[in-house]
């Protein structure tokens, strides 16, 4: 007896839970990470299935750090999505998207029926893919061999980032990779795609040329920096010894000049005759004060 109620009782459970299910609400997305170009269209899915006589209410949010805010609410799209958007069933359809768009939207859906108060919710990422821009390149005009010399190339405005390739005299430069082409070619340099560096440990007068950089992230057309020149030249040791020498010379001849000066005693005159000249105003002055005290 107490079997067959626990029977009956596990059964009525169940078909609770089946009529809910049935009188309640599901809900799905066609893509839960979309990606779309900047100044191009996006669409976030958000599709339910639920009983027909279930009343529905639909919202759309977007998350950020500072918090929650509202995006579709009480039948009208807000803020910088109100003349851009509109509704798709329960999804939504974005025109001319912008990089302030990216981020994580929320699609709720509330069901009310006379069964209760049944929320669903999906969460889809939206990614706005933005060309790059004019990168910045940095190329010393000049270099002597033998030194280190690093060239940088540079833009922030590619989502995702770009990646940078340098070039030569118009030609593309190899990535030093250790094996193959790249590493029977004796490469003198190290370039780093993802930073923008151009690295030579030691440079070398072969190395002089003009350089620019391109950047490019699969969106849009690439773009380059202006053509700049770098000079290398061999260190002129022997204009340097020359320098020293004249410096040395022109030191040791102001010194002569001052010993002489001592030896003949100009200095010394020079001394005795301002001296003199102290004393005998000094008198002067004495005795024009003491006239005026008597």
């Amino acid at each position: 007896m107490a079997s067959r109620s626990l029977r009956l009782l596990l059964l009525s459970y169940l078909g609770v839970l089946c009529y809910h299910e049935v009188t309640g609400i599901s809900i799905e997305t066609d893509n839960k990470n979309v990606k779309a170009e900047e100044f191009k269209e996006a669409i976030l899915s958000c599709k339910h299935k639920f009983s027909k006589e279930t009343s529905l209410r639909i919202e759309w949010k977007k998350i950020q750090s500072r918090g929650v805010s509202f995006v579709y609410y009480n039948g009208e799209f807000t803020g910088d999505l109100k003349d851009r958007a509109e509704m798709l069933n329960t999804g939504i359809h974005i025109r001319n998207v912008t990089r302030k768009d990216s981020g994580t939207y929320r699609c709720e859906i509330s069901a009310k029926s006379e069964h209760g108060q049944h929320l669903r919710e999906a969460t889809i990422m939206l990614t706005v893919l933005v060309a790059p821009t004019i990168p910045k390149c940095e190329v010393p005009s000049s270099a002597m061999t033998g030194t280190v010399v690093e060239l940088s190339c540079k833009e922030t405005e590619g989502s995702p980032p770009s990646e940078y390739q340098w070039y030569k005299n118009g030609v593309a430069l190899l990535e030093k990779t250790g094996t193959g082409g790249a590493r029977a070619a004796n490469i003198t340099y190290t370039m780093n795609k993802k930073s923008g560096t151009l690295l030579f440990n030691t440079v070398t007068k072969n190395d002089t040329g003009e350089y620019f950089c391109e950047a490019s992230n699969g969106i849009g057309l690439s773009q380059k920096c202006s053509v700049k020149r770098m000079q290398v030249d061999d260190l002129n040791v022997s204009g340097i010894i020359a320098a020293v020498v004249f410096v040395a010379l022109v030191m040791a001849l102001c010194g002569l000049g001052v010993f002489y000066a001592q030896k003949k005693g100009y200095f010394t005159k020079e001394s005795s005759s301002q001296k003199s000249n102290y004393e005998s105003t000094s008198e002067k002055d004495f005795k024009h004060t003491k006239s005026f005290v008597i």
